[in-house]
C-alpha cells in the first residue's frame, strides 16, 4: 500500500479536516508539510453565525457543478442521451464527453471532477455539521443551517449513487489519524436510507418559503422535491407521491410553497428572469465574479458554463440581408447539437421554438454562417443559446461570465414526476399532465406512463434529466444501444482510475 503520508486521492484530501473550505495542491505533498491554504482555519472557524454563514455557503457553491466549468452535468449528460451528440470542435473535443456520448467512457478518460467536486461539497456539509454545534448563535437559526446542509449533503449523495451505484459514506470530518485510504463502499441502499432519514427530519428546520436575498436558499418545499425525487429514483413509489403533492398543490395552481407555473414558457429561459414562481431549486450564476481562465472550473468561478458550450461555433448574421430576423448570437463551441429524432418528434408542439434554434433554416436562407462542428445538424439549443446582448461589460473572460441560472428542479419536472409516481394514471395524474400541456395551449390527451415520458421529453429538453429518465425507466437499452449503451454496465459510470488506486474502491462491473 501506498505510504499514506503522500496525498494525491481526491477523496482523502477533501475530506481532511482543516482544508474543507479552500483548494490545496496534493501533487505528491508529504503530509506534515500540507499547509491550510483555504480562506481560513477550520478548526479556529465556527466561532458565530457570521463564519458558519459563511462556511454554509461553501456548501452551496457545489450546485454550480450543474451549470458551471467545462465538466457540468448538464453538458455532459446531455450527451449521453438520444436527444443530443457530443458535439464541439472535433471528435476529440473533450475526452469524457465523447465517451459519455458514444459509451466508450472508461476510467482513464472519466473526469474525476463528477466524484471529487460532489465529495467535496459533502466534506464542507460534513464540517459545518460537526463545528457548528459550538458557534455563539440563536438556536433556530443554528438548525435551520444544519438542516440546509443536510439537505445539500443529500442531494450530493444522491447525484453520486445515481452516477457511480456504491460509493464510501462519510458522514464526519476525516482526520490526518483515519485510515481514509481503506473507507469502503456501501450498497445504494445505505446510502438510500441515510439521505432519505436526514431530509425527513430536516424539513421541519426549513423556512417555508424566502425573499429578497435569501433568494436560492433551500425551504421546505426545496427539500420536499428532492426528498420526492429520491423516493422516486428508489422505486418507494406512494412516498414519492406524497412528497410531490405537496410540493405540487392544486395542479395548475400555486401551491402552499408559493410555486406555480409561469404562464409563458419561453420566459422561463429569458436570461434574467431568476427565481420565477415555478423555480424550485435554482443554480445562481452571476457575471460580478469576474470569472477568469485563471479559476475557470475550481469553483470559484461565477458564471453559467452551458452557455458557451452550447453556442454556435463562429456564428455571423449577414448584414446585407434586408430585414434579417436572425438573432445575434454569440459565438460558442458547439457543444450538444440536437438529433434529428428530437427536431422531429417536437415538431408542432408550441415549445419548440423556445427549446430548437433552427440554424440549418436560418443558413439555408442566407441570414446565418456558422461552423459546422462534430456531429452538426444544424439544430441547438435555444434554452441556453449565449445572446450577445447578454455578455458581460465587467472584467472577465466574456466566455465564461453568462449570468442565466439554471433551474435543477422546476414545477412542471416535480408535477411530471408525481403523476409518474402515481403510476401514470388515476384524476390527479390526468390533472398534472393536463395543467403542464394546458401551460403552452396543448389539449389533454389519457395519462399513461408513455404520454408522462413523451411530455418529460418535450418539456424538460435540454436540461439534463433525459439520460436518468432513460436509465430510471428502463429504457436505456432500446434508446441508447445504437450509441453502444451497454444494459448492465452503462447505468453507471466508472469510478476514475486515480480514485482507486491503492485503495478499497472496488471499480463498477464491466469497467
Amino acid at each position: 500500500m501506498k505510504n499514506k503520508r503522500f496525498l494525491y486521492k481526491g477523496l482523502s484530501v477533501l475530506f481532511l479536516a482543516g482544508i474543507g473550505f479552500g483548494s490545496v495542491s496534493c501533487n505528491d505533498s508529504n503530509l506534515e508539510d500540507v499547509e491550510n491554504t483555504g480562506t481560513f482555519d477550520t478548526q479556529n472557524y465556527f466561532q458565530n453565525e457570521e463564519q458558519s454563514f459563511s462556511a454554509l455557503v461553501g456548501v452551496y457553491d457545489l450546485l454550480r457543478k450543474y451549470s458551471g466549468g467545462f465538466e457540468n452535468n448538464v453538458t455532459f449528460f446531455n450527451a449521453a442521451s438520444d436527444d443530443f451528440f457530443s458535439g464541439g470542435g472535433s471528435s476529440t473535443d473533450g475526452a469524457g464527453i465523447q465517451g459519455m456520448s458514444n459509451f466508450t467512457i472508461n476510467p482513464i478518460i472519466m473526469p474525476p471532477s463528477y466524484w471529487k467536486d460532489y465529495y467535496q461539497g459533502i466534506a464542507r456539509a460534513n464540517l459545518l455539521i460537526d463545528r457548528i454545534p459550538n458557534a455563539t448563535m440563536n438556536e433556530q437559526t443554528r438548525k435551520r443551517f444544519v438542516a440546509e446542509a443536510k439537505t445539500l449533503r443529500s442531494l450530493y449523495y444522491f447525484e453520486l449513487v445515481r452516477m457511480f451505484g456504491r460509493i464510501p459514506l462519510i458522514l464526519k470530518p476525516i482526520k490526518v489519524s483515519d485510515d481514509y485510504y481503506n473507507i469502503p463502499q456501501v450498497s445504494t441502499a445505505d446510502i438510500y436510507a441515510l439521505i432519505e432519514s436526514d431530509l425527513e427530519s430536516s424539513l421541519a428546520d426549513l423556512p417555508v418559503t424566502t425573499a429578497g436575498a435569501e433568494k436560492g436558499r433551500i425551504t421546505q418545499g426545496t427539500a420536499r422535491a428532492i426528498l420526492g425525487k429520491i423516493y422516486l429514483y428508489n422505486k418507494k413509489y406512494a412516498n414519492a407521491a406524497a412528497q410531490f403533492e405537496q410540493v405540487n398543490g392544486t395542479p395548475g395552481g400555486t401551491s402552499i410553497y408559493g410555486y406555480k407555473l409561469v404562464n409563458n414558457f419561453a420566459d422561463l429561459w429569458v436570461i434574467d428572469n431568476k427565481f420565477t414562481t415555478e423555480s424550485v431549486l435554482e443554480v445562481m450564476h452571476t457575471n460580478k465574479g469576474n470569472s477568469d481562465w485563471g479559476f475557470w472550473g475550481s469553483g470559484k468561478d461565477e458564471g453559467n458554463s452551458i452557455n458557451v458550450m452550447l453556442g454556435i461555433i463562429s456564428y455571423g448574421k449577414v448584414s446585407t440581408v434586408p430585414n434579417n430576423d436572425a438573432p445575434s448570437i454569440y459565438s460558442g463551441w458547439g457543444f450538444n447539437p440536437i438529433t434529428e429524432d428530437l427536431f422531429n418528434f417536437m415538431q408542432g408542439d408550441p415549445r419548440l421554438n423556445a427549446t430548437i434554434f433552427n440554424g440549418k433554416k436560418f443558413k439555408q436562407e442566407g441570414k446565418i454562417t456558422y461552423s459546422g462542428g462534430y456531429k452538426d445538424t444544424g439544430y441547438f439549443l435555444n434554452k441556453f443559446l449565449p445572446r450577445t446582448t447578454d455578455t458581460s461589460p465587467l472584467p472577465g473572460a466574456t466566455e465564461l461570465n453568462f449570468r442565466q441560472n439554471y433551474m435543477a428542479i422546476r414545477l412542471a419536472d416535480t408535477y411530471l414526476m408525481e403523476a409518474e409516481a402515481l403510476n401514470g394514471s388515476g384524476v390527479r395524474a390526468q390533472a398534472l399532465l393536463d395543467a403542464v400541456r394546458a401551460r403552452v395551449g396543448l389539449a389533454s390527451v389519457p395519462v399513461s406512463l408513455q404520454a408522462i415520458k413523451d411530455e418529460r421529453r418535450r418539456e424538460l429538453a435540454g436540461e439534463g434529466h433525459r439520460f436518468f429518465d432513460l436509465v430510471r425507466w428502463g429504457d436505456a437499452p432500446a434508446k441508447l444501444g445504437a450509441r453502444g449503451f451497454t444494459a448492465g454496465k452503462n447505468e453507471i459510470l466508472p469510478i476514475p482510475f486515480n480514485e482507486l488506486t491503492n485503495t478499497a474502491l472496488i471499480q463498477n462491473p464491466n469497467y
